[in-house]
């Protein structure tokens, strides 16, 4: 019974779609992140001056710093938005999948 129910929820088109969708964000998200943050290492590697000036006059603090924790702050958020859609419509689905193969499999 356990394999029928399986194979049911692999057949099954709101399954493929999850997997897709999931996927799709996934993807997006990581290249986000990828490119911002090897982007900010390549400037740091190619334009240090840049990221090492100060934001303000007689100012300790960096633009680097700034680049920095602002990243941070995104990729947090981020990360909040991606968990929030996980538990949210992809746990939806999935709860609805399993259930829709478990009454078939009846």
């Amino acid at each position: 019974m356990q394999k029928q129910i399986y194979q049911l929820i692999r057949e099954n088109p709101a399954y493929a779609q999850l997997i897709q969708a999931r996927s799709r964000l996934s993807w997006t998200l990581s290249a986000i992140i990828l490119v911002l943050f090897y982007g900010l290492i390549l400037v740091i590697a190619f334009n240090p001056k840049m990221t090492g000036q100060p934001i303000a006059e007689g100012s300790m603090v960096t633009l680097g710093v700034v680049i920095i924790l602002a990243l941070f702050v995104l990729f947090w958020g981020l990360t909040a938005w991606y968990v929030k859609r996980a538990n949210g419509e992809f746990d939806g689905l999935t709860r609805q999948i399993v259930l829709q193969a478990t009454q078939e499999a009846k």
